[in-house]
């Protein structure tokens, strides 16, 4: 996988300068689809509740399945069969099967997402209509999420590395451009996985900057060490924000009602994610780390990156939580009047005040803990994007 052979690069050579193939289109959709599925299925539970198993975001979250699934199953049996010999010279072997690996991870991703759906009606038949987000079936739905969303990016990676090793002056930069906007759904997804710890009312405790320094750093580090471009985690910080204010300010105009019980809070429509974290901050104060600093030991640089991540973060998101708590947030570009239909009127989110804020040595370890999580995630993400950039098939 990691070694270029002749045909490899006579492949390259040959193809360097074409179209994104129709395939990685597809599988990019799919992740768009079920990305922002997911926000809107959240939405839908908190404004409506799970009304019935055909709602509009689980069909957006299923498409994924299956245009990622069958695609791959397409490629997979084209590439064995010989019918896409492109394909056949970057491809590697499986249990007799041909196919890039990025194709053989999405295929089972894919349809594991799909045999997650009959499983997940079941259980909410057999066990009630639970929002819990780590029931049995929906590990399953996460984990198969998960494989699509990585396997499309190690096929668009093979694609940008393929491009770079031909050291052509036509090699087409939309692959990286793609490679990147992949990896910004996946920061997406990360954060979507924390929500229920970086609610604003939350923000001033330790435990949601521990969160957000699980993931999120090891996969700026990886897109950045894989893409070599300068200001990726910003570019990638900037996307993350764009697609969480959209909904923010963008579902609010879509009416809802709620249909089950109890209801405390009058919905009139979707209600919108809190405001999007303030990532930018920390994201920039990355790349200027490892723009001006690139000679550094890796582990040193780790060490510096770790701490500017948890202390930019904190430093801007603090006050600003603050802030979120006043009466000035208190509008449609804020957004921070918006409250499940579940909310009773004693909860901190309908009161806006914070939920047992942290103070002294309790919230200085858990922010120490912030700091040693996000190092190592920060020197493993730079391992695993010098590991990508060595795929080619």
């Amino acid at each position: 996988m990691a070694t270029t052979t002749a045909p490899i690069r006579s492949a390259i050579t040959a193809r360097v300068s074409t179209p994104i193939p129709w395939y990685l289109w597809a599988l990019v959709l799919a992740v768009c689809l079920v990305t922002v599925g997911g926000q809107v299925d959240v939405s839908w539970h908190r404004s409506i509740g799970r009304d019935t198993f055909w709602t509009p975001p689980h069909m957006m979250v299923y498409a994924c399945g299956l245009i990622s699934g069958f695609t791959c199953a397409w490629l997979i049996l084209a590439t064995t069969l010989g019918l896409r010999p492109q394909l056949r010279e970057t491809s590697v072997s499986l249990l007799g099967l041909r196919a890039p690996l990025g194709v053989f991870l999405t295929a089972w991703g894919g349809l594991t997402m799909l045999f997650s759906a009959p499983v997940d009606n079941w259980w909410h038949n057999a066990y009630g209509l639970d929002v819990r987000v780590w029931s049995p079936p929906h590990i399953l739905l996460l984990s198969g999420t998960a494989a699509v969303g990585l396997g499309t990016l190690l096929l668009a990676v093979a694609h940008m590395n393929r491009a770079r090793l031909a050291h052509a002056a036509n090699a087409n930069p939309a692959y990286q451009r793609l490679f990147l906007f992949i990896g910004a759904l996946a920061v997406i997804t990360l954060m979507s996985y924390s929500m229920g710890y970086t609610f604003d009312t939350r923000l001033h405790q330790a435990k949601p900057y521990l969160v957000m320094s699980m993931g999120v750093p090891f996969v700026l580090a990886a897109l950045a060490s894989a893409a070599r471009r300068r200001w990726t985690a910003t570019l990638i910080a900037a996307i993350y924000t764009a697609f969480m204010l959209a909904l923010v300010w963008g579902l609010p105009l879509i009416p809802a009602s709620p249909r089950i019980g109890p209801v405390y809070e009058n919905v009139a429509c979707l209600i919108p994610p809190k405001f999007p974290i303030l990532l930018l901050i920390p994201a920039l104060a990355l790349d200027l780390i490892w723009m001006y600093l690139p000679r550094l030991n890796r582990w040193l640089a780790a060490i510096l990156s770790g701490l500017a991540w948890v202390a930019f973060l904190v430093a801007a998101e603090w006050p600003f939580a603050s802030f979120l708590m006043s009466p000035y947030a208190a509008n449609r570009f804020f957004a921070t009047r918006f409250l499940d239909f579940g909310t009773p009127p004693d909860n901190p989110d309908a009161l806006r005040i914070f939920e047992t804020p942290q103070h002294g040595p309790h919230l200085y370890a858990g922010l120490l803990l912030a700091v040693i999580v996000a190092i190592i995630g920060i020197r493993l993400g730079e391992i695993f994007g010098r590991w990508m950039r060595q795929i080619y098939r």
